[in-house]
């Protein structure tokens, strides 16, 4: 597969944004996101930029080919009833310090993240960009075998026992509704990350919810949904047992580093608050 690599530009106060949530879901959304979604064509998307990503540390790698799949994830972390933007926000300036300062990847590893109060934002920079163009994707760090051919979701909270919230799982299947449209994957090929690797990803509750999603996608597509696809090399996808192992450090942000980055962006005498903020240079 052709792939190049495509440096990161200096952070801009742009806030690229993309669509409105469909079928009346925007009247569940806190306002400040409903104030950023366009007239339509799926979730309105924080990119980089205005959550205040670091730039990667390294040129991030555009591959010639779209995705085939979308795979989908839960951050494990706590299930909290702060919605707002600023905590959004956080999370994903925190998933990136981990990814990058821990896990030693160049950038976030998903394309994008789903917060409990429904915001969405730009994981891997550019995402959102090869994302518009329907014609190609960026490489990333978020399933071990499926890197190069999956969009990785990351959904905020932990869905072992508990579902997510409706309005995040409503972003989610208007997430996945706009991907699958602009790349031309079918809704069957909407799967948990446990179908791949050996985790309990994206927790048992929400990979229950996958059929539905599946179904929702399809609907608002106005296809037919037919069986997920038995591809060369891929097994019966509920049975995770022999997948490829998660390696390096821990696959979860480790306890508090969430509220640490909360505190830092957050506090008292923080100048980092807004969207645009430039975010702290790379090692």
């Amino acid at each position: 597969m052709r792939a190049r690599a495509l440096a990161s530009p200096g952070p801009s106060r742009r806030m690229v944004l993309a669509g409105a949530l469909g079928l009346g879901a925007a009247a569940g959304w806190p306002a400040a996101g409903r104030a950023h979604a366009a007239a339509a064509g799926g979730p309105a998307v924080f990119g980089c930029a205005a959550w205040g990503a670091r730039p990667p540390s390294e040129s991030v790698v555009i591959l010639a080919a779209p995705p085939k799949q979308i795979v989908v994830h839960h951050t494990a972390t706590r299930n909290v009833e702060d919605y707002s933007q600023q905590r959004a926000f956080a999370l994903a300036r925190a998933i990136q310090n981990y990814h990058m300062d821990i896990q030693g990847w160049i950038d976030t590893g998903q394309h994008f993240t789903i917060s409990r109060g429904a915001f969405v934002t730009e994981g891997r920079h550019h995402s959102l960009a090869e994302l518009e163009s329907g014609r190609r994707q960026v490489r990333s760090a978020h399933c071990v075998g499926r890197n190069d051919v999956s969009v990785g979701i990351e959904n905020e909270g932990t869905y072992t026992s508990e579902e997510p919230p409706a309005q995040q799982f409503e972003a989610l299947v208007s997430l996945c509704t706009h991907i699958c449209d602009r790349y031309g994957i079918a809704p069957t090929e909407i799967h948990g990350h446990r179908d791949f690797n050996d985790t309990a990803c994206p927790g048992d509750r929400l990979y229950a919810l996958l059929p539905r999603l599946r179904k929702d996608v399809a609907v608002r597509l106005g296809v037919r949904l037919g069986e997920p696809a038995q591809q060369p090399g891929f097994p019966d996808f509920p049975v995770y047992e022999g997948r490829d192992a998660w390696a390096g450090p821990a696959e979860y942000l480790p306890p508090g580093a969430l509220d640490g980055e909360l505190a830092r962006w957050t506090g008292p005498g923080s100048t980092a608050r807004g969207a645009g903020g430039s975010g702290r240079t790379p090692r």
